[in-house]
């Protein structure tokens, strides 16, 4: 009797350490997805209600290296840790070609969620490329091509042709990446009209849809010789002018430098230091005679 109450006694503890603990056990994020556009990673779960008022995230990733080389062991993502948003960016963990298996759980002090994992594992080249932003441009007789915003491990194809051949099949194809961009293309026939369009593309499953098509016309080089005969008819001018000054400063005489640069005498009014002893003051009647007999001299 004693021991089967015994029995009855350790099974009501585990029943209420497993109620306890269950009761105690934060739920798990839900509606985990992965958002990948142009080669950034961003996984999004949901939070789930829950008395903690101050929950965190931890999120973990397991690829072919971690499965096969380390064991079958998952690896922290970096910046992921303990986080209060429910999302995180994975484009920098996600490094490689491989499937990955990715999981987040949630925290709260001491207590912790069962993991979640993402539905199925996520390859990065499932990523959804977006039509490439360009930018064409003349250049005499070439053309340049710029993209804005392309991710480092995107190509992209450029189709170049000249207006009303492209039916005929004859167009030129140039593959690219983020390293050649700008693409200059030079050597264009002048006065003709060139037509430009883009596609991205990581392999040749996964590519974006192509670009509006741009036309530009070829101006021409223009004169070739008109930038190279100013640079040197400058360049001349500038060479005589220096080594004239420089000539006239080391062979100019005293008397020479003395007539061309002869500074300009101060009036002898300036230079006259009368006393006033010797002004004279004249009565106003004899300086008004004065000034009459100066008037009449200067008219005779």
């Amino acid at each position: 009797m004693r021991l089967r109450r015994s029995f009855f006694d350790s099974q009501f503890i585990l029943v209420l350490n497993i109620v306890t603990n269950y009761a105690w056990l934060l739920p798990s994020p839900w509606r985990i997805s992965m958002e990948s556009v142009n080669m950034r990673h961003l996984l999004k779960w949901r939070r789930q209600q829950s008395p903690c008022s101050s929950i965190t995230y931890s999120v973990q990733f397991q690829g072919e290296f971690e499965l096969t080389i380390l064991n079958g062991s998952w690896e922290d993502a970096v910046g992921c840790q303990q986080v209060t948003r429910t999302e995180c960016d994975l484009t920098f963990d996600l490094g490689s070609d491989s499937d990955y298996s990715i999981r987040v759980r949630a925290e709260c002090g001491w207590r912790v969620s069962p993991w979640a994992e993402l539905g199925r594992p996520f390859n990065r080249r499932e990523t959804i490329l977006t039509v490439p932003a360009i930018a064409v441009t003349t250049m005499g007789d070439a053309l340049q091509v710029t993209f804005k915003g392309l991710p480092l491990t995107v190509g992209v194809t450029v189709t170049i042709w000249k207006r009303g051949e492209l039916v005929r099949g004859k167009s030129s194809l140039r593959v690219i990446t983020v390293q050649q961009n700008p693409l200059h293309i030079d050597a264009l026939q002048e006065g003709a009209v060139y037509c430009v369009k883009a596609q991205a593309h990581l392999d040749t499953h996964s590519k974006s849809s192509s670009t509006d098509t741009q036309c530009v016309s070829i101006t021409g080089p223009g004169p070739t010789w008109l930038k190279p005969t100013t640079v040197t008819v400058i360049v001349v001018i500038l060479a005589g002018l220096v080594f004239f000054l420089s000539w006239s400063v080391t062979h100019c005489s005293p008397e020479a430098c003395y007539a061309y640069f002869r500074k300009e005498p101060q009036p002898t009014a300036l230079l006259l230091d009368w006393p006033l002893t010797r002004v004279k003051i004249y009565p106003q009647d004899e300086l008004r005679e004065t000034i009459h007999a100066v008037l009449l001299t200067a008219q005779q």
